[in-house]
Formats: structure tokens, sequence, C-alpha cells
């Protein structure tokens, strides 16, 4: 399917390119004349889809020269601008008029091949659309087309009286084929066709069995990748041997023959067929092989029991038999030119074969969906009774579908065989047919570039791997990539699916064509187109760009800033606005590389402005409040700062918030724009030293001076308490009976202070109960009645 995607999508034709653009043009001409006559002779669909293409290339051809011929007539007008027009009243000189006349003559042809290149690439789409439709008017026409029906006497009169003579043509073409062979033979001898036909078998039998035994013990050896990539990554191999050896061992046997002249001019049409026919039937056999495994369950693809997968492997090779002779049945009915009424028969015969295999099929199907509908019923029962452990039962959802739809078309082909549209009963067999092959390739190649992409960016494989030590990325992130790829491969799959489903109802180059033309961008506005090459660039310029920013802010975190005499804070705020600059280059940057430049995105910028002022204000202001906060900082990381209520450090200033951490250890998120505009207090900003006040009352009678000792003396056995500045001791005031004693000390930290006073209150008690010094506590006065009164 890729392969054929890439060769319709591919330039046919090829413009010389020493020849002049009129000499191009003359080209396309002739060419879109040459398709025209030929569409009224032609007869058959495929002889219209290559007339269908050559249209469209002419069509490509005619804009390539367009757009090749637009630079130099952009050119040559700057170079009339450059000499401007003379004034009037002023003779020009010779030299200048002349030059004048020159650019002008080459202006006006060089607009003229334009103008003609832009009608012709308007004539050939039209002819291509014309062809088209003349494609679908005689599909439809072919398949409403109606015939004698099988079960009519007549139509087997017929092919009775007309088939003798038929295999009478057959004879002189055997004999051309014969006399061919035996001339090539005479004049080149038997070394070459020897040589294919030993080349043939040995591709054919001993090396592609060869290689399926080597897939099969790489893939169950310790060496094969974990997971599922093993079982998916073997059933393509499966697929790729037993799809190309066979086709290209009879592929070698005819180059073989055409190289002495052995094949005759009108069997070349039968070998053509030959070639074509191995590799459909070997196509159909490897894929069912690898899909069904018969003989290993545990490396099949599909949910089926080991009856049906047998009985369906049977089947598949049945229709790769059918589609191999079918196949070349049609070449020899080509090449002997037989009648009608052979065709139709032969049509016939191929419809009803179709139709019994394609029963089968559904038969086969439909006693898999009893047998599963009945051991899900017999699961659910021994849940009930509590005999069985309680897992879900495991059923293909694809057999109700599959089942329907084969009901559907077996129902249409049967009507339609019986009435006589042999046409539309052939062709919705081999549709099915061919749906379901598709629809199979479709399942293995979705499996095998899922299980590719997972495994290739997995932390366990080498890729993965490597990538992790390279790029410093997360495990998460890795894993990430590879269900991105996943993703799009998958994407890609569905794609080539659909338009290999499409293939028979249309010309599929035009459908590709449209595909591929996205490549030349989405014009957004008149100087703006977004084209998916740039749009691939921008990305790629995006990633790098961003890399290096990371690589560079890193090297300042670790190595340069340590080495200077900044402090965290102002570290920190040197490499966030270095990552903050390192983004805004970088986006610069992607956007310049997509095409977009600074005139456009000035007006990209003012066109937002009104929305951005409106909806996004709140994250304006807070934006900008960290632009302030990391060049004033009046708040940095590390600090303590108390905001309301509450109070913690400053572990991280981001782009939109701050996070303080508080002293039960959650983090605080506090939008910038409130460390702006409102009032905090920073503990550690000017001093980093903490404050210890304690105040309490002691009576009248005591020593205050041995009291005042007592407490230096518990500020100085204290390890935390600065020597400097020296611990004090004063006292408040003198009243109401007692004596109010207010000190002071001072820590290294203002996170020191609660647990440091916690330990001088007890040290203060202990000293104070030693030297019985008392302390006063207030006069509890109650009030009672008398009961007396």
């Amino acid at each position: 399917m890729l392969c054929s995607a890439l060769l319709l999508s591919a330039p046919v034709l090829a413009q010389d390119e020493d020849l002049t653009p009129k000499q191009q043009l003359a080209q396309i001409e002739s060419s879109l004349k040459e398709i025209d006559r030929k569409r009224g002779d032609a007869s058959a669909i495929e002889t219209l889809a290559m007339l269908s293409e050559s249209a469209s290339q002419a069509r490509r051809d005619a804009e390539a020269l367009e757009k090749e011929l637009q630079p130099q007539l952009v050119r040559l007008d700057e170079q009339l601008a450059q000499l401007g027009t003379p004034a009037e009243g002023t003779t020009e000189p010779p030299e200048l008029a002349a030059q004048r006349r020159s650019i002008t003559k080459q202006r006006d042809g060089l607009a003229a091949s334009v103008a003609q290149a832009k009608t012709s690439a308007v004539r050939a789409q039209q002819l291509a659309t014309d062809i088209d439709q003349q494609r679908v008017a005689q599909r439809t026409e072919e398949l409403g087309q109606k015939v004698a029906s099988p079960l009519s006497p007549a139509l087997w009169s017929k092919v009775a009286e007309r088939l003798p003579i038929d295999i009478a043509r057959v004879a002189p073409l055997a004999e051309q084929g014969r006399d061919t062979f035996v001339a090539g033979i005479r004049a080149n001898g038997w070394g070459t066709p020897l040589l294919g036909l030993v080349a043939a078998l040995v591709m054919m039998f001993p090396l592609r069995l060869w290689l399926r035994r080597l897939g099969r013990r790489f893939a169950a050896s310790e060496r094969a990748p974990d997971g599922r990539l093993r079982r998916s990554g073997l059933a393509m191999w499966l697929l790729l041997v037993g799809t190309l050896l066979p086709g290209y061992a009879v592929v070698v046997l005819m180059a073989a023959l055409d190289a002495i002249d052995a094949i005759a001019p009108r069997l070349q049409v039968v070998a053509d067929g030959l070639e074509t026919a191995t590799f459909r039937a070997a196509f159909i056999a490897a894929l069912s092989a690898c899909m069904l495994v018969p003989k290993r369950p545990s490396w099949r693809l599909l949910n089926l029991d080991d009856t049906a997968a047998l009985k369906l492997r049977k089947y598949a090779w049945g229709a790769a038999a059918l589609a191999w002779l079918s196949t070349v049945l049609v070449a020899l009915d080509q090449a002997t030119r037989t009648s009608d009424v052979t065709t139709v028969a032969l049509d016939g015969l191929i419809a009803l074969t179709y139709l019994g295999l394609i029963m089968a099929m559904l038969v086969t199907l439909a006693r898999l969906h009893r047998r599963q509908t009945a051991e899900a019923e017999a699961k659910l029962e021994a849940q009930a009774d509590g005999v069985g452990a309680a897992t879900a039962v495991r059923r293909s959802s694809w057999l109700v579908l599959a089942r329907v739809a084969g009901n559907i078309a077996v129902a249409a082909a049967i009507i339609a065989t019986l009435l006589g549209y042999l046409n539309f009963a052939k062709f919705v067999n081999q549709q099915l047919i061919g749906g379901s092959i598709v629809v199979l390739a479709a399942t293995l190649l979705f499996k095998f570039v899922d299980d590719l992409s997972t495994w290739m960016l997995n932390a366990d494989s080498k890729v993965g791997q490597t990538i992790l030590l390279s790029t410093g990325l997360s495990v998460s992130r890795l894993e990430q990539a590879g269900v991105l790829l996943s993703a799009v491969l998958r994407t890609f799959v569905v794609l080539i699916a659909l338009l290999a489903l499409a293939a028979p109802f249309g010309n599929i180059g035009s459908v590709v064509e449209r595909v591929a033309s996205l490549a030349n961008g989405i014009p957004i506005t008149k100087d703006l187109t977004l084209q998916p090459g740039r749009i691939a660039i921008a990305l790629l310029v995006m990633l790098v760009g961003l890399a290096v920013t990371r690589l560079l802010q890193r090297w300042l975190t670790d190595t340069y800033l340590p080495k200077t005499e900044l402090d965290l804070g102002a570290r920190n705020s040197i490499s966030t606005i270095a990552g903050y600059v390192g983004i805004i280059l970088v986006g610069l940057w992607a956007l310049t590389a997509m095409g977009l430049n600074l005139k456009n995105l000035a007006l990209l910028v003012s066109a937002l402005s009104v929305g951005i002022g409106f909806g996004l204000q709140a994250i304006i202001q807070n934006f900008v409040s960290g632009l302030i906060l990391l060049a004033e900082r009046p708040v940095k990381i590390g600090d303590w700062v108390k905001l309301g209520d509450q109070e913690g450090d400053i572990r991280r200033i981001n782009v939109r918030s701050t996070e303080i951490q508080v002293s039960d250890k959650s983090t605080l998120i506090v939008p910038n724009s409130e460390l702006i505009t409102k009032t905090i207090r920073n503990m550690t900003m000017g001093n980093n030293q903490g404050r210890i006040q304690i105040q309490f009352a002691v009576p009248t009678s005591t020593d205050v001076g041995n009291l005042r000792q007592a407490l230096l003396d518990a500020y100085t056995a204290h390890t935390n308490v600065l020597k400097q500045p020296a611990p004090t001791v004063y006292i408040d005031s003198i009243a109401g009976g007692q004596i109010t004693i207010n000190s002071f000390a001072y820590v290294a930290s203002p996170r020191q202070v609660y647990a440091t006073r916690s330990d001088l209150y007890f040290s203060l008690l202990q000293i104070l109960a030693e030297r019985n010094i008392p302390l006063s506590t207030p006069t509890d006065i109650h009030i009672t009645r008398d009961p007396q009164e």
C-alpha cells in the first residue's frame, strides 16, 4: 500500500532542463492534446486512469513552470522600476533607452509565458476532472451491465457453441509461445533460463523456509525484544518473507526468459499477469499465516480458537489460489481475445467461486461466535454458582461486524448473479475479499508500529537508555514520546488503509495528489502561508533551542554562578531570567523559521493585544510582577516572610506565582502580584539574625541582681545564643507590687527563635527554682454571696 501511494504521488514525466519556457509550454500543450485524443478512444478503466494521471502530471508541470518563471518576472519588474520613467520634455540616453526596451521585451515575453502556464494548468485540471467523471460513468455502466443469468440454459448453450472456437484460439498462441521459446534457446542456449529457474526454486523453497525458521528462532531467543514486539515483529518478518520471495522468484524467472527473448509478444501480458498473480497470492497466504498461526496459539494476533484458525487458514489458501487463478485466467483471456460469451461465463464462474469461499468463511465465523457465546454463558453460570473466579470473558466484537457485512455482501452478490449482473457480483466479492485483506494488513501494521514505538522509546531498551543518557529526559517524558510516535505512525497506517480501500472507487493518484498539495501550504493571510515543511522546521528549531536554553541554564546554575560571590537568590534570579530570555528568543526564531516575519508578528501581537488585555489581564499582571521580583528582589529564595497570618520560607519564584513552604511543610502558592501590591514582612531581608524576647513578673521582694545574673547565665549557656549582640536584661516597670522583667537575646536565624526560646524557658524555670526566686502570679478574686443574708 505504501509503495503504491509513493509511486502514484511521484512525478511521471520530467521536463528537460535545457528546454526554453516556450518549448516546455509547447510540450505541455502537445501532451494535453494527445491525452484529449486518446480519451475518446479509451474503453478500459485502467487506460482512463493512466490518462487522468498524465493530465495531472501536465498540470503539475505547468504549475512548476509558472512557479519557476514568477521570480524572474518579479526581478524584471524591479529592474524596470529602478530605471524609472523618463521625464516629459527630456531626451533619454540611447544606452538607457535600449536597455529599457530590452528589459521590457523580456518582461512581456515572460509575462505571456506565465499567463500561458496558468491557462495550461487550468485546462489540464479540467481535463483530469472530465476523465475522472468519464471513469466513474464507465465504472457505473460496467457494474450495471446485465447479461444472461448463469442459471439460464441459453447462456451455456452459447458458451458450448463458442468454446471450441475460443479453445482453437489458444492453440496458435501456445504454438507462438513455444516457437519463441525454442528460438530463444537456440540463439542463446539453456544457461540463462536454467540459472533463472534454479534461482527461482532456491528463493521459493530453501531460502524462504530458512528465513522463516531464522525469524522464529530469533523471536524465541533472549536476544529478541521483550514484550509484544517479539510477536508482531515476527508476524511482519513472516509477511515480508512470504510475499517477496515467491513474487521475486517468478520475476527472476520471467526476467531470465525475457533476457533471451523467449517470451512471445502476445504472451507478455500473461507473463505480467503471472508476476502480479504470484505477488497477490503470496501476500494473501503469508498474511493469513502470520495472523492466524494455527499451530502456535500464543503467537496468534487475532482472538480465534484453534478450530477457527485452522479452517480460516485453509480458506485463506483457497482465496490465494483463487486470486492467482483468476488473475492468470484474465490475462489469458486478454491475450487470446476470446469471445464475450466466454468472458461472461468466466466472470460468472469466478464470482460463484468467490461466493462459495466467502460463505464458507462466514459459516466458520458464525460457529466461532456461537462457541464464544456458549463459553461466556458457561463462565457466567460458574461465577454465579461460586465455582470459578470472577474473570472477564474475552469475546471478539469484530466477529459481529464481519458477519453482518459479509452476509449483506453475499446476499447482494447472489441476487446480482441470479439476475445477470455478473460484473457487479464479481466487484462486490472482490471488494469484500480485498477489503478484508486490507483491514487485516492494517491491523498487523497497527500492532507492529505501536509495539515498535513503545519498545524503542522505553527506558528498558537500548535506544531509550541512549536517549535518556544523552538528553537528560525523564522516563515519563520518554514514554510520552513513544506514545506520540505510535499515534503518528498509526494515523499514517489508517490513511494508507483508507487510500487502499478507496482505490477501486476512483483515481487514487488524484487523492494522493490532493493530500500532497498540502505541502504547498495553507494560506492564512496574503503574506502568510503555513507550510508543513516550515512547521516541521519550526518545531525542530524550537526543540533544539529549548534544549540549548536548558543546557545554558544548567551550566549557569551548576557551574558558573556557584563560583561567583552572589547569594542563592541572586543566582536563581539570573538563571530564571536567562531561561525566559532564551524562551523568547527561541520563540522568535521558530516563528521566523515558519515564515512569519517581524512585521506580521507585530500585526499579530497588535491583533491579540485587546484580547490579552481583557482575558489574560491577571496572568500578564502576575508575569510582570514575577519579573519585578526577579529584578528588584524585595524577596528572594531562602527569605522568611510573613504574609497575613501565614509565614514561611520562599522556595521558588516562578513566572506566575511564588512557592512558600510554611512550618507544617505544606506549600503556599502565592500569585506574584500579591507580593508586589500588598504589605509583607521579610524577616531576613536586611538582617538574618533572629531576636528572642522573654518577659515575666516577680515580687518586689525579689533580688533583682541575682535574677538578672540568672537570666544572663541561661542565655550564655545556650549554644544558639549569639555573643554579639550580647543578651540584655531590663526592668520594664514596677507597679502593683511586682517587677516586670524584659530581656532580649539574638540567634543566627529567625528560624531558630521558637525552639531556642522554648529551651530558654525550660532552663530559666529550673534556675529560678534552684535559686528560690518566685514568680508573681495574677491575683484571682472570687466574689461570693453570704448564704445567711
